[in-house]
């Protein structure tokens, strides 16, 4: 679709959205939403006509791009059979949902409760898990994000939990490895993982042991930084759970369904869960759903027990149908397979090549269509871009890299000191190679903060 301007209505619309919409995570004066008139595929566009390919998949969830016709005409024909019916009925959209998703889940996690996001199905998992072993408290690790709601957002490892953690959510935060800025002084990947393994193994017996019901990693931590783990500590993580009797969460809200150029990033490391969270790519994103995916030792404890827990819209008709509708998206245009061979001989190597030539960039990492790179404005001490939680002035040099990008047609992913390199699954090779190139030219003006 060619984008026509028409800016008086993007005018109105930015006006009533500036009048009567609360956006999230912002101080609402201090904010200049875009105006968006469409989308198709990798791109979007404004009212003026311009186009921008999405280099952030919308926040991580067009895994199949926008308005993909299939999923469109899923949805409508949903529509016009039954748009809603409550949770407690069998409904083939709901029932045809979960039986895909679970032919793909890792192991035995065939049973699958639906929820509206990813946050909460991180709350309903960790519920679960508490009842499961009747134990009280969670642990999670720094360097995660989990969701914003209550539970959720308590057990996330970055700033946007301070506000609202009251320190009663029995939640306990450890350090998951991360190499490139490793909090137990390991120089080589098998130092980080063993000496994380240890320092989880520790806190869980300071903690007791008894007093544990899950841990909750994200298997690839997302906007954190795409930091994959070390071989073998997702494996480690499992005979811990094992050996004390804690249930392993894995959280792959984010990382799940072709994001990684597999279905789920746990099928990278052979490891099972014994719950594990999604939302985002399952459809999508096209209408909000969510789930977990639960093992048969854990929905055996609600055999003739009832689950105390529901939702309203629990497997929603119709983002049921386009869950279903995408799934078989996937499958028939290779889309998982794609990802994956994009990330190995396109994304992987071009982003290497650009951290040769750029001071800015500290290290690069990912797999699939999920990657990051870290800024820095030193490499040798690599110092960060920006200073950990930076806002205003302090924040300038990755202001500076996200307008260049925008400037140049790329909608760019960043958080923090990382700029995140995540446009939908099934991206074509040409619009994938646009999109690195207008990196380049922003990297270039990160550069000019470096030292």
């Amino acid at each position: 679709m060619t984008p026509q301007p028409h800016p008086q209505a993007g005018a109105a619309v930015k006006a009533a959205d500036r009048a009567h919409v609360f956006h999230s995570w912002s101080a609402q004066e201090l904010i200049d939403p875009l105006a968006v008139a469409g989308a198709e595929g990798s791109y979007f566009w404004d009212y003026d006509g311009k186009r921008y390919l999405d280099f952030s998949s919308g926040l991580v969830y067009t895994n199949i791009g926008y308005q993909h016709p299939k999923v469109v005409a899923a949805i409508q024909e949903q529509a016009a059979t039954m748009t809603t019916f409550a949770p407690a009925f069998a409904v083939e959209a709901r029932s045809e949902a979960a039986r895909l998703i679970a032919e793909r889940t890792p192991g035995d996690l065939d049973k699958i409760f639906f929820t509206n996001a990813g946050a909460d199905a991180v709350e309903h998992a960790v519920r679960m898990a508490r009842l499961h072993t009747g134990r009280p408290k969670v642990l999670s690790a720094y360097r995660s994000y989990h969701g914003g709601t209550q539970q959720a957002v308590n057990l996330t490892g970055d700033p946007r939990r301070w506000a609202s953690d009251s320190g009663t959510a029995g939640v306990v935060r450890f350090w998951a490895p991360f190499l490139y800025r490793s909090r137990f002084y390991a120089e080589t990947e098998e130092q980080e993982c063993a000496r994380a393994l240890e320092h989880l193994e520790t806190t869980i017996a300071f903690e007791g042991p008894a007093t544990v019901a899950a841990i909750v990693l994200e298997t690839i931590p997302g906007t954190a930084g795409i930091m994959l783990p070390p071989a073998g500590y997702l494996a480690g993580v499992r005979e811990i759970c094992d050996k004390y009797g804690i249930v392993f969460v894995l959280d792959e809200v984010m990382a799940g369904f072709g994001r990684t150029g597999t279905w789920f990033a746990a099928d990278l490391y052979d490891v099972v869960p014994d719950l594990m969270t999604f939302a985002k790519g399952v459809n999508s994103g096209y209408v909000p759903l969510g789930g977990v995916a639960i093992s048969g030792e854990i929905a055996a404890t609600f055999a003739e027990r009832p689950y105390p827990g529901g939702l309203t819209y629990s497997g929603h008709p119709l983002a049921c149908a386009a869950a279903v509708a995408t799934l078989t998206v996937m499958e028939e245009e290779g889309i998982v397979e794609h990802a994956a061979r994009l990330g190995t001989d396109v994304v992987g190597p071009a982003l290497r090549e650009l951290a040769e030539r750029h001071p800015s960039v500290g290290e690069v990492r990912g797999t699939g269509m999920f990657w990051a790179l870290e800024l820095v404005r030193n490499r040798e001490t690599r110092e960060p871009l920006v200073p950990y939680n930076a806002s205003g002035q302090a924040a300038t040099p990755m202001a500076a890299f996200a307008a260049s990008a925008k400037a140049h047609g790329v909608w760019p992913f960043v958080n923090m000191n990382r700029t995140h390199v995540v446009p939908p699954c099934n991206i074509s090779e040409a619009e994938l190679k646009e999109g690195l190139a207008v990196l380049d030219t922003a990297l270039s003006v990160a550069d000019e903060y470096t030292q």
